[in-house]
């Protein structure tokens, strides 16, 4: 099994008022191809920065974070950037789409930044807009789409560099039962027929039931690190 992920002693501190408070306190951890992880905690307890560690959008104050056997402390911002780029999916609790563009533009957005082919990129994007069950949505702008379809579009638009894994930083937060059990049955499908490792940061139960392997944080240290059967939707 390869590790995409190997953190040893992270630890992120942050200067409040002049008083240090350790985000991430020590976090050993390691994540291997394929998994369907969920890093949970009270708010508070360092997910979400742990979460930014992992993904190249925080450094660590101190201890090593290798993506992909790379040291992403070594990595200048422009490097870091351009190893996003390549190698990490993000699916934000806020959508992030580009307003002004349409499903289909938001998706094939991160293949213009990697200059792949206007052919390389309609024959992907129609593709993963089938696969979120979103083929007939392709020309309608966030603002014609519900909340359940927009987030099925980042999902989309993570896969689209065809990354190594996709981080999810509270995917469901800002969606009802029926859509957020739709999004979780189309992550757990492209996890198990396509092998697309998922981390996510959450706190929904729903997602914390389709796990397979769930890791809780309090006060920056991990508590518990348990795999389990997923529940069926």
């Amino acid at each position: 099994m390869k590790t995409v992920v190997e953190a040893t002693g992270i630890t992120k501190v942050y200067d409040q008022n002049k008083i240090p408070v350790h985000a991430v306190n020590g976090v050993d951890l390691h994540i291997e191809d394929d998994e369907f992880t969920a890093i949970v905690g009270p708010s508070g307890s360092g997910k979400t920065t742990l979460l930014n560690i992992i993904g190249g959008l925080d450094r660590p104050t101190e201890g090593s974070i290798k993506v992909n056997g790379h040291e992403l402390n070594s990595l200048s911002e422009n490097q870091l950037i351009d190893f996003r780029l390549k190698n990490i999916g993000f699916v934000f609790q806020s959508y992030n789409l580009i307003p002004v563009l349409t499903a289909k533009e938001n998706t094939e957005f991160i293949m213009l930044l990697q200059k792949r082919s206007k052919e390389e990129r309609d024959t992907r994007v129609e593709q993963l807009l089938k696969e979120v069950g979103l083929e007939d949505k392709m020309n309608k702008k966030p603002t014609e789409l519900s909340g359940g379809q927009q987030q099925r579009v980042a999902v989309a638009r993570a896969l689209a560099s065809k990354p190594e894994f996709i981080l999810a930083d509270e995917p469901t937060a800002n969606l009802d039962s029926h859509s957020a059990s739709n999004l979780l049955d189309i992550m757990a499908r492209l996890n198990k027929e396509e092998g697309i490792t998922f981390i996510f940061s959450t706190h929904d139960q729903r997602v914390i039931d389709r796990a397979r392997r769930v890791i809780t944080l309090e006060d920056g240290k991990i508590v518990s690190d348990v795999r389990q059967e997923p529940k069926a939707s």
